[in-house]
């Protein structure tokens, strides 16, 4: 699903240049020649790191934070809420709402701690 995902970014990118190029951070997920091969047609330039390697660089240079996958830590702090973890309501409005209040919540204590 690597390409419908690039196609649907609703933003519009500027177009890559030498000087000025577009990113795409990469989890081990997407090793691969067809990912690989996809990101160059976009113009994208990877950055695909295998697991542990950032973990390592840190131990060697502490001044260097760790760096969160957004979407990895949205779902951590989303499971933080069991209603939404077990999902214990049946109708999808409701599912929908609890969600929706849960990221103002972690949107509200994000604002908080700066």
């Amino acid at each position: 699903m690597t390409r419908e995902t690039i196609e649907s970014v609703v933003i519009k990118l500027p177009q890559p240049t030498e000087n000025d190029k577009q990113h795409l951070c990469l989890d081990a997920g997407y090793i691969g020649d067809e990912v690989a091969n996809i990101a160059e047609e976009f113009g994208y330039t990877m950055h695909l790191r295998p697991r542990g390697e950032e973990a390592k660089e840190i131990k060697r240079d502490t001044r260097n934070k760790a760096r969160r996958w957004v979407v990895e830590r949205t779902h951590s702090w989303l499971n933080r809420f069991r209603g939404l973890l077990i999902r214990w309501t049946k109708k999808a409005k409701n599912y929908l709402a609890m969600l929706q209040f849960a990221c103002g919540i972690i949107t509200w204590r994000a604002c908080l701690c700066g």
